[in-house]
């Protein structure tokens, strides 16, 4: 007999005793619905955090030069600036998914001037590159960043910081296209930042220009770049800084056993240890959820066995007919990984659904869990596989005339 056959004669099986088996493979699919709704969940909650932390620069790595204080704790006097060329040069070769930029402070106590008001001398100016919006995280709150033609002539535009496009004009919504006095510098406003507040001694109270227009109207001959990475996926970073340093050794002509002469500085501590937690919550339920599943085919070996009982006359009139042990075995193996294949089906519809609702609630994209989508149905199959075989083989072995006898 054809395999085809046994199995479509295991689906009439099944549909001849409809209620039976809907019960069944909604044992199955609860215990699946319930173990991909949480996982998916987590995922979410994986990604909802990623995306958080990203917006704070925890996907971000900054590499600078070494400090005085660093370099005399290594004993060495090696502080050498980090130059515009040598930033360049790894922003030229470094390939990995990422927002790459460089910059340089010009000042921190810079005067900032406006027909409207004078500022103290508290004003930080930044000379930055076209991508240092995105690589810091920083939001527009109006007008727009500089492009890359505007960095690339050195164009005498600015991007404010909330605090100070606030307190040096009169009314904020007129700061877009206004002029202001940098050092005695004039620049265009191009866009204003969203303010984050003060964290970390740090506030919105800053000017950003291009930097090839900070070489020409600033001495910068010893400033050193900072150059910041903003990784796509947090997850990837550490591989990120890795990469980074291999490169940036090459280009400030470092041998083998020499030491870093830079710095490498992030700040995903935090996001580490909460996504590591995390992962502890998924192990937790993939354990419950198994021991669920099992429980679940415990059960389903029993009514396995029921329905043995309850066919035992169609069994032997099916040997009587010619069917072999092997026919029988296959039948009865195959009811039983349909049923779990089903419940496993429907459990994962029903689990993504669940899932995605956090999801939708959070304002989050869709998730779809491959990865527990495809360990569902496998477990879902060894599931059967293992509930199905002792009832499989009971019935196999019934005596084709006994069977018939069987009232």
């Amino acid at each position: 007999m054809k395999f085809t056959d046994i199995f479509n004669l295991a689906i009439r099986s099944l549909q001849a005793n409809l209620l039976r088996s809907i019960l069944t493979f909604s044992i199955i699919a609860i215990g699946i619905a319930a173990l991909i709704g949480i996982l998916t969940s987590i995922d979410v909650l994986e990604n909802s955090l990623s995306k958080n932390f990203v917006s704070l620069g925890s996907n971000t790595f900054t590499i600078k030069q070494t400090s005085g204080l660093q370099d005399l704790a290594n004993e060495k006097g090696n502080n050498e600036i980090i130059s515009s060329k040598q930033a360049e040069k790894f922003i030229s070769k470094y390939k990995f998914p990422a927002d790459v930029s460089l910059n340089t402070d010009i000042t921190k106590s810079g005067v900032a001037k406006t027909s409207y008001l004078t500022t103290n001398p508290t004003v930080g100016i930044t000379a930055v590159d076209e991508n240092y919006m995105k690589a810091s995280g920083k939001n527009l709150l109006m007008g727009r960043s500089f492009s890359q033609l505007e960095i690339a002539n050195g164009r005498n535009v600015a991007v404010l910081g909330y605090d100070l496009a606030s307190s040096a004009f009169e009314n904020i919504d007129s700061v877009l296209s206004s002029f202001i006095t940098l050092e005695n510098k004039k620049y265009k406003v191009i866009g204003v930042t969203k303010s984050k507040g003060a964290t970390a001694g740090s506030n919105d109270n800053f000017a950003l220009i291009p930097y090839l227009n900070a070489k020409r109207e600033f001495n910068l001959s010893e400033a050193s770049f900072e150059i910041m990475v903003s990784v796509f996926k947090l997850e990837n970073i550490d591989l990120a800084i890795d990469e980074a340093i291999g490169i940036f050794r090459s280009i400030r002509k470092l041998r083998a056993l020499d030491e870093k002469d830079f710095t490498i500085s992030k700040s995903d501590k935090l996001a580490n240890t909460l996504i590591s937690q995390m992962q502890y919550i998924s192990i937790a339920t993939i354990i419950i959820g198994l021991l669920t599943l099992t429980g679940a085919g415990v059960g389903l070996m029993n009514i396995m066995l029921v329905s043995v009982n309850e066919r035992t006359r169609e069994i032997g009139l099916s040997k009587s007919l010619g069917a072999t042990q092997k026919t029988i075995f296959t039948q009865f193996l195959s009811e039983a990984i349909l049923l779990c294949i089903i419940g496993a089906i429907i459990g994962i519809i029903i689990g993504i659904i669940l899932g995605n609702m956090l999801s939708y609630l959070m304002g989050s994209g869709f998730v779809f869990p491959l990865i527990w989508v495809v360990g569902g149905l496998v477990f879902s199959t060894l599931i059967g596989i293992m509930a199905g075989v002792f009832p499989a083989l009971k019935a196999s072995k019934m005596n084709p005339v006994e069977a018939l006898r069987h009232e």
